[in-house]
């Protein structure tokens, strides 16, 4: 498959403005921004025809230029990473078998996440969407009860069904687990912020009017769902890597905790 990497990434981000300049203190102690090391994430997934940012932010374009990113202008009304990847292909004139939307705000998001997400849509030609989804270890559930106490919005929660197909996701904790009672495994699958697409999907997407469930959610992919289309979700494994996303400015001490341990 001739397969096209995408890095939306926008300044204006409510919980967290300017999310993709924020920078990272590595193991060696040098510093480097959010969308640079997702850059360096896409970069390292083989097969990759072509990877570009889209953004509509001079300040972002100016950072991902000087470390050598292709750059694609993309309208300032994109609502989310989706719409961005949808508008950048179109501009773009890219014409491609799979688009792969690999959000800038997941510098732990492994290559194989990415090669195993293609090779599933290769393999499942009635899937119209497909993302990753990692079954929780006891720190990664941790880490969501943790931010829902504290009133904050971590990461988002993934259910399916036989076969894989999403049932919902949400930025709640589902299925709940009563306190004391994590069985093990636990049942609680975190949805990696990745996303691969048939370039048709994309195209309907953006005809489609947000729906309420992404509308209270704030989760662009449950559009999909609202419509009826075939989203699956594809089991990875992190092989002993803690993954997490940055969310909020709190997040950075776990990522970069982990960015040790690689």
């Amino acid at each position: 498959m001739h397969v096209t990497i995408l890095i939306p990434a926008r300044y204006a981000s409510q919980r967290y403005p300017g999310k993709p300049l924020a920078e990272l203190t590595l193991p060696d102690g040098s510093r480097r921004s959010l969308i640079r090391m997702t850059w360096d994430a896409a970069m390292a997934v083989p097969g990759a025809a072509r990877v570009a940012v889209a953004t509509d932010d001079d300040r972002i374009a100016e950072h991902a230029r000087d470390f050598g990113a292709e750059v694609i202008m993309t309208s300032e009304t994109c609502r989310n990473g989706t719409e961005r990847c949808a508008d950048a292909l179109a501009r773009a004139g890219i014409e491609t078998d799979l688009v792969v939307n690999l959000q800038g705000d997941a510098p732990l998001t492994p290559p194989w996440f990415l090669s195993e997400l293609i090779e599933a849509m290769e393999a499942d030609s009635g899937a119209e969407v497909a993302t990753p989804v990692l079954r929780c270890d006891p720190t990664t559930y941790g880490h969501f009860v943790e931010d829902r106490r504290a009133g904050r919005v971590g990461g988002t929660t993934a259910v399916f069904g036989e076969g894989g197909r999403a049932l919902y996701f949400s930025k709640e904790v589902v299925p709940y687990i009563a306190p004391g009672a994590v069985p093990d495994p636990i049942p609680v699958f975190h949805h990696v912020g990745v996303y691969a697409y048939r370039p048709a999907a994309l195209a309907r997407y953006i005809d489609w009017a947000q729906g309420t469930l992404e509308t209270v959610e704030g989760l662009e992919q449950l559009r999909f769902l609202e419509n009826g289309a075939a989203v699956a979700c594809v089991e990875v494994d992190a092989r002993g890597r803690l993954f997490w996303e940055l969310n909020n400015p709190e997040d950075i001490p776990r990522i970069e905790a982990a960015l040790k341990e690689l």
